[in-house]
């Protein structure tokens, strides 16, 4: 119950018009702040709604899988210049991502204790490459990608996500390197 109250305390904060226009106002907030905390929120809120709706759960994500597939799409999207731009300017794009990425801290709580090794190391990568991909699309972008947001914001954006690519392959390389025979027993 903890966890749910402090979910539905962390939205409420995130959704409050100052605080979002505040995180909205920086590109390297909006991105790289505001839509982590939303998932992080849906993440402490499904705890309760996933033993809520258990069977509805098993039945519909058994494996983990069709969970994943909408948090990869979900959040794929969400990576994208435009929809940023959008989210800014339009306002059911921005009731779109209030209420999707909750829903992606949902699923992905729910999907990824189910998922077998190999496809949190797919989804894992997919994620790494993703985020090398924005890396360089926005440090090296010779043009303003965003309307809403001035050419060096995207290039503080594109180092944030730097940073998050090399933080992913230095996990990779700790868990690849450490020898796991003492968890297993």
């Amino acid at each position: 119950m903890k966890q749910t109250g402090l979910g539905i305390i962390l939205y409420g904060i995130l959704v409050v018009p100052p605080v979002k226009a505040y995180l909205e106002s920086i590109m390297l907030l909006h991105m790289l702040v505001q839509l982590p905390l939303l998932i992080l929120a849906g993440w402490f809120i499904g705890d309760r709604l996933i033993k809520k709706f258990h069977p509805f759960f098993t039945a519909w994500n058994t494996d983990g899988v069709p969970g994943m597939i909408f948090v990869v799409f979900i959040t794929m999207y969400w990576m994208l210049p435009r929809a940023l731009d959008e989210a800014v300017t339009i306002y059911y794009i921005e009731l779109f991502k209030i209420i999707s990425l909750p829903l992606v801290g949902l699923f992905l709580r729910d999907s990824w204790k189910k998922m077998q090794t190999l496809g949190k190391g797919f989804i894992f990568l997919n994620y790494l490459s993703m985020f090398a991909l924005m890396a360089w699309l926005y440090i090296d972008s010779p043009i303003q990608i965003c309307n809403n947001y001035l050419e060096t914001q995207q290039k503080v954006l594109g180092w944030g996500f730097l940073v998050i690519t090399i933080w992913m392959i230095l996990y990779l390389l700790q868990a690849v390197f450490t020898d796991h025979a003492e968890k297993a027993e």
